[in-house]
């Protein structure tokens, strides 16, 4: 277990902002959560439970306990896979596939760790960790017990389950489980996925060809953090309800939009954003992403501060055109 004081966050965040707490602790076996969780009762200190970094921006020093995941190690039991939260997840995409294990392929590349893919229930491309959820195994804070909820048990939504609301740090993320299966059944109608694969002159792809084009996808609209500080989709897609939608559409007939049900329909945030004329510029040292209005990006030394400077001046924007209001999904602290 490490156990280090006044450490510095920047290796741990993919926005690449310095930034130190007072206490770091970490953990890679259960016995090891489960004593970090006693700390955490003794302590009595403010506390946050981090992941890999890529859906954290840090506004100052934490003058407190930050705790992390480092649990390695997958098993399988027929179609089920059993992942230590530490794993990271775009390596367990890659393994399911080696295994002959479908239902991620269209969650590839999505950075972050396999615990964070539980809390946030991750989703790209019409597919969402909640599809392959089976349970999730976390030590309770509070009593130091091993618990096991199964996905039912988590309430998943969109980019939403019990760990982000009442359960929020409540829970040390040990393991997730995830239910795969053996028959590979492509989903191609979301995004641009079957204009790539035309521009490859693929008409059926297999589960490695389709991870690739979505790796190729990905790659060409989103940078790499490790040149540019990052945290992919910055801001959640929003759900309108149907009258507010045709409303929309009557003024905008080539808004993009995804229906959720009767009622309901998405928006695509960076199609907003676009719109408002924010691809490309930026505010002091944070900007938008020339490729993609949906993330934001430190051109270089900027503060937490000024990436939510920038996330306000664009919620604002949108906000003031549509009548939309834009929530970030990157964690704030």
């Amino acid at each position: 277990m490490k156990d280090l004081s006044n450490y510095s966050l920047k290796g741990h965040n993919t926005f690449g902002i310095e930034a130190h707490c007072r206490r770091f602790l970490e953990y890679e076996s259960v016995e090891e959560a489960v004593e970090i969780a006693r700390i955490l009762r003794q302590e009595k200190a403010p506390y946050i439970i981090i992941g890999g970094g890529s859906n954290l921006l840090l506004t100052k020093d934490f003058e407190g306990i930050v705790v992390h995941s480092a649990m390695k190690g997958c098993e399988f039991e027929d179609c089920l896979m059993v992942c230590g939260s530490g794993e990271t997840f775009d390596d367990v995409v890659q393994l399911s596939l080696e295994k002959g294990l479908y239902g991620m392929e269209n969650l590839s590349l999505i950075p972050g760790d396999v615990g964070a893919s539980a809390v946030q229930n991750i989703g790209a491309y019409g597919a969402e960790a909640k599809d392959v959820i089976e349970c999730v195994e976390a030590v309770s804070i509070t009593t130091g017990e091993v618990c096991t909820f199964s996905g039912e048990d988590c309430c998943y939504g969109y980019r939403d389950s019990r760990f982000k609301r009442e359960w929020k740090n409540q829970y040390l993320i040990t393991h997730v489980t995830y239910r795969l299966s053996r028959e590979y059944k492509p989903r191609l109608d979301y995004g641009n996925i079957r204009a790539e694969l035309e521009r490859q002159g693929i008409s059926l792809p297999d589960a490695l060809q389709l991870r690739q084009t979505i790796i190729d996808i990905r790659n060409a609209k989103l940078p790499d953090p490790k040149l540019t500080g990052n945290a992919g989709s910055f801001f959640m897609n929003p759900v309108v309800g149907r009258e507010q939608y045709e409303q929309l559409a009557a003024l905008y007939p080539n808004m993009p939009h995804y229906t959720i049900d009767d009622d309901h329909e998405k928006i695509p945030a960076g199609w907003l954003i676009d719109q408002c004329g924010w691809k490309g510029r930026s505010l002091g040292r944070a900007g938008v992403h020339p490729k993609q209005a949906l993330v934001l990006v430190n051109l270089g030394g900027a503060t937490g501060q000024e990436i939510v400077d920038l996330c306000h001046a664009i919620q604002q924007d949108v906000y003031q055109k549509f009548g939309v209001a834009i929530s970030p999904e990157v964690n704030i602290v």
